[in-house]
């Protein structure tokens, strides 16, 4: 399998945080979540990985090319949270700018997303919703024959319906097998539906890098009483959390872990989950 995109060792300190030697890739083909909690160090890696700050060590290759030059920036579309464009511009005159921008900027594909997202070509930027907007920054990112869509909190904010809508965009970019996304979320039910591959950072590390499905299918909680939990093999312990009247033990296989714990209650995993109880919870020994 070979990946769009490689982070290795990616560094870069600040007075009260450090990224810490980032590494991750995004395969071919395939869509990777990039989930923690806020201030983790998600928008930091992605800023340094589109050269927005200086990294002080670590390397980034996309498409097997060191860094992003001309040729490279071609196919990477970027969408942030927030707004992407200057407010007075409308989505017509946004086409003016974007074709000076890029050579392979194509603007038949541009009018024909306006038209699909419902985007009213004439309207200035600063009458758009959020979502109107959100809409319009992906359609900019498809309009230049992107392989690479790099989105930062691209559907933080929206409400339930556009959500979906955006994530059924993602999923059809990806049905070309040279395409490839990397979205960061804290809505990790988004990432649930839509991403191949989960990248947690935590306090500026990546604490795992791991296909969705194994997460979703093969990890588990077990909750139990100070009795049980004592008589766990310490050996099966991911992460655990002390809760008011239940301890919660996160295993990584929750059918090996019912057949050896027969009597202990052991449910399914989402995401959000895990990724807490990485966050509120104590390792295991």
């Amino acid at each position: 399998m070979t990946n769009a995109f490689t982070v290795s060792g990616l560094t870069k300190t600040y007075q009260d945080f450090v990224l810490d030697h980032v590494s991750f890739s995004v395969p071919s083909g395939s869509i990777v979540g990039l989930i923690g909690e806020n201030g983790a160090g998600k928008s930091t890696t992605i800023n340094a990985v589109l050269g927005l700050i200086q990294k002080e060590a670590g390397q980034v290759s996309i498409f097997g090319k060191e860094g992003l030059d001309g040729d490279t920036k071609e196919e990477v579309g970027v969408v942030f949270d927030g707004s992407n464009y200057p407010e007075i511009l409308s989505p017509r005159k946004l086409n003016g700018v974007m074709r000076n921008i890029y050579r392979s900027w194509d603007e038949a594909a541009y009018f024909r997303l306006l038209q699909q997202f419902s985007l009213p070509p004439d309207k200035p930027l600063k009458q758009f919703s959020k979502g109107m907007k959100m809409k319009l920054a992906i359609a900019v990112a498809l309009s230049h024959h992107s392989r690479l869509l790099i989105l930062d909190e691209a559907t933080s904010g929206l409400d339930p319906v556009v959500r979906d809508d955006i994530l059924d965009m993602l999923l059809d970019f990806v049905q070309e097998e040279d395409h490839s996304i990397l979205v960061s979320s804290h809505i990790t039910s988004d990432l649930e539906k839509i991403a191949d591959y989960i990248v947690f950072i935590h306090e500026g590390k990546v604490v795992f890098s791991k296909p969705k499905d194994e997460l979703v299918e093969q990890y588990g909680i077990i909750k139990c009483g100070a009795a049980q939990f004592e008589a766990l093999d310490k050996l099966d312990i991911i992460v655990y959390r002390k809760m008011d009247y239940e301890w919660q033990v996160l295993v990584a296989d929750r059918v090996a872990m019912k057949k050896k714990y027969p009597k202990a209650l052991i449910v399914s995993a989402s995401i959000d989950e895990i990724m807490l109880l990485y966050v509120k919870g104590e390792r295991g020994k």
